[in-house]
């Protein structure tokens, strides 16, 4: 079993994805950690990137999905804003990973950003972000203006419940 944790910059990816590694006794990932040095130089001048930017990103993404998928399972810490995104990730997996899917205001979010330090992205490409964000009708969507265990605690269930 797999997790990916997404969402807008800023919506608390890391922070979740430690917490839910720990629980369940996973390694975390953060996909921020797989782009090529062209995609950070490119975030942080402020250029979003464009889909031709994280088709390798992606694919080797997926192909980590898996094999951490025969390992166990792991918890990824991953933008994936687009369905597109989203099905490439799961594409080399056996079983589909859960979604995690975390959403805040505009406003909230930007805060998060301001107050962020030593992190390559861009506080003005958030914009940019919200505009291609297309949430999906599964996994689980969970405001992240929630304190952070309580959102653990949500995942926790929902996992259980869900078998």
């Amino acid at each position: 079993m797999s997790l990916v944790v997404c969402g807008v910059s800023g919506s608390g990816k890391t922070t979740i994805g430690k917490l839910l590694a720990d629980a369940l006794g996973m390694p975390f990932f953060d996909a921020d950690d797989f782009h090529p040095p062209s995609n950070i130089e490119k975030m942080a001048s402020g250029v979003p990137l464009d889909d031709r930017d994280r088709q390798s990103w992606l694919a080797t993404l997926a192909t980590n999905l898996s094999s951490w998928e025969k390992d166990g399972g792991a918890v990824l810490a991953c933008s994936a804003l687009k369905e597109s995104h989203r099905a490439a990730l799961g594409s080399c997996c056996d079983e589909q990973p859960n979604w995690v899917v975390l959403r805040a205001s505009e406003a909230v979010l930007a805060d998060r950003l301001a107050s962020r330090k030593g992190h390559f992205f861009d506080k003005e490409l958030l914009k940019s972000q919200l505009d291609v964000l297309e949430v999906p009708d599964y996994g689980w969507v969970i405001d992240s203006q929630a304190p952070p265990q309580e959102i653990v605690n949500d995942v926790l269930t929902r996992l259980r419940e869900s078998g």
